[in-house]
């Protein structure tokens, strides 16, 4: 019968499983940073390859934006076809 006085109340040992506000706080912000992140990486199989591959887009920008600028004064040759 002694078992059933356990379920009735609360014991010291339950009261201290939770954490401090604190420290509740920062699980928080952990788990969110952590789902931030495997969001950003959801269907990626290789975010480093991706990561290259925009590093690659940013600089061909880059060196277009400059050829622009330098050849600012000449036309634009264009392909026609018919």
């Amino acid at each position: 019968m002694g078992v059933c006085l356990s379920c009735c109340g609360q014991s010291a040992e339950e009261t201290n499983l939770m954490p401090s506000p604190e420290e509740r706080r920062q699980q928080q912000l952990d788990a969110a940073e952590k789902r931030r992140q495997e969001n950003e990486h959801r269907g990626i199989k290789n975010p480093d390859s991706v990561r290259r591959q925009q590093q690659r887009s940013e600089e061909m920008q880059r060196r277009e934006e400059e050829a622009a600028r330098q050849g600012q004064g000449q036309s634009n040759l264009r392909w026609q076809t018919s």
